[in-house]
This record gives C-alpha cells, sequence and structure tokens, in this order.
C-alpha cells in the first residue's frame, strides 16, 4: 500500500456549535482529512460537510456546515 495518513482535524468550537443546532449530528461530524500517495506526489481530500449534512433536515445545521466547508477548503487550497 502506498503512504497513507488519516488526520484527525475535529475543529472543537464548530463541532459544539453542530451538536448545539442538531444533537443527532455527533455521529456524521467530519472530523478527517486523509493523505495519500499518488503517482503525481500527495493527495489531499476530506469530506464536504455540506453534503454529509444534509441529511439532517435543518436549515441552521446546513450553515453551521457551510462554514466548516469553507473552512476545509481553506486549508486544503493552502497545501
Amino acid at each position: 500500500m502506498q503512504a497513507y495518513r488519516i488526520l484527525g482535524t475535529c475543529n472543537p468550537g464548530m463541532a459544539w456549535e453542530a451538536i448545539g443546532v442538531e444533537p443527532r449530528v455527533g455521529a456524521m461530524l467530519p472530523c478527517n482529512v486523509i493523505l495519500r500517495e499518488v503517482s503525481e506526489g500527495i493527495e489531499v481530500s476530506a469530506v464536504d460537510p455540506l453534503a454529509s449534512m444534509s441529511a439532517i433536515d435543518n436549515d441552521e445545521l446546513k450553515q453551521v456546515a457551510g462554514k466548516v466547508r469553507d473552512m476545509l477548503s481553506e486549508v486544503v487550497e493552502s497545501i
């Protein structure tokens, strides 16, 4: 297997905010980022929080997930 890392990237403040608006969301929090060796170098990937949270019909939760997506995107793009 090529090099592969799973990084725990939980943001406690954002997790607290999400659970505050939707207590059932704890099991769905997108707290991992994957680094995987590919022929072109290293691939960085993460779950789209907005997509994963869309299973719960809660507009306030979707706003929090959008903030998390923006934060993750900024980090991944800066690498």
